[in-house]
């Protein structure tokens, strides 16, 4: 299931990114992190040292090497000049699991505690100017496309505070969006755009209630939010330490928080995964994307990339080329 943390900058939502894969990391389960906020901090949250962090290579900075190996040979696409963000998997194209043989954790990935972490990139100084953090996030939008994970496995994203996710078809690749929310009127109002946002798409949609100090604040989230409250989080002494760059073992944290992370579980083992609303929704925005401005960026007809006999899922990894 692939997982996306979303939410206003402060909220926990990186927090809760990182407990959220060390809970599934600890149960033996596949798990991958992907760090895909403009501020770049599930690294230090998951207790990966910085040297080891300055160390892993930013999906971001190697956009290009990642679009040769998802293109693989397939003949609607020319070359990974012509590949963008949306660019949606047809026959040929290099299909990913999360199986050891995945080129692109290879490469990019870091193990830590049983889960691999990868990361976008900062926004640099080479970037001021003339780039936006969406040529970043474009890299984890394709990996996201290309990815078939099955049962028991996990993919968990730290988006970007605010809606910039909104910029690309990003926001439709994820089984389960967790928006974090503080019982405060900024805090349901981000859900509020959120799904306002995500409406006419089938997004399915869940408010973690963070920071939650009573009964007053868990009404005044249900007030606001209704049945979108999946559960709520109090004040903890090991995410204070955690924040204070500390890093406790995962079976000190108190019993009602490991609770709250195993309905989270419970919430997206129980969302029903739809591979053809997930190949239609790819293919829809890649064509808005190429109508509004990829054509003209590449001087290519980059619809003719839509493989309309192709639908992503289990089945389509049979067909999968040799990785590189």
């Amino acid at each position: 299931m692939k997982i996306a943390f979303a939410g206003k900058g402060g909220s926990g939502k990186t927090t809760l990114s990182a407990l959220f894969t060390r809970y599934l990391a600890g149960a033996g389960l596949p798990a991958v992190a992907i760090d895909a906020d403009i501020n770049q901090h599930l690294g230090a949250a998951l207790g990966v040292p910085p040297s080891e962090l300055a160390g892993v290579a930013p999906l971001g900075s190697h956009i290009d090497e990642i679009k040769e190996v998802l293109r693989g040979d397939n003949p609607r696409i020319a070359s990974a000049g012509e590949m963008v963000k949306t660019t949606p998997p047809g026959r040929g194209s290099r299909l990913l699991d999360l199986s050891p043989d995945n080129p692109i954790h290879r490469r990019f990935g870091h193990r830590t505690d049983g889960a691999t972490l990868m990361l976008t990139g900062p926004f640099g100084e080479d970037d001021l100017g003339v780039a936006c953090y969406h040529s970043k996030v474009g890299a984890a939008e394709l990996y996201l496309n290309h990815l078939v994970d099955g049962p028991g496995e996990y993919v968990v994203v730290d988006m970007t505070a605010g809606a910039d996710s909104f910029a690309s078809g990003l926001f439709t690749r994820f089984d389960v969006t967790f928006l974090v929310a503080e019982p405060t009127l900024r805090g349901v109002g981000v859900y509020r755009q959120y799904a306002e946002y995500a409406r006419d798409h089938g997004v399915t949609i869940k408010v973690i209630g963070n920071k939650v100090q009573g009964p007053d604040d868990v009404e005044f989230l249900r007030e606001h939010v209704g049945e979108a409250l999946d559960v709520c989080l109090g004040q903890s002494a090991f995410v204070r330490a955690m924040e204070k760059g500390r890093h406790p073992d995962f079976g000190e944290l108190e019993e009602d928080s490991v609770k709250a992370l195993a309905r989270m579980r419970d919430t997206v083992d129980g969302t029903v995964k739809d591979w053809a609303k997930f190949t239609r929704q790819s293919v829809e925005f890649h064509l808005r994307n190429a109508r509004a401005w990829a054509d003209d960026a590449t001087g290519a007809d980059l619809g003719a990339q839509v493989d309309p006999e192709f639908v992503m899922g289990p089945q389509a990894l049979t067909g999968r080329p040799v990785a590189p």
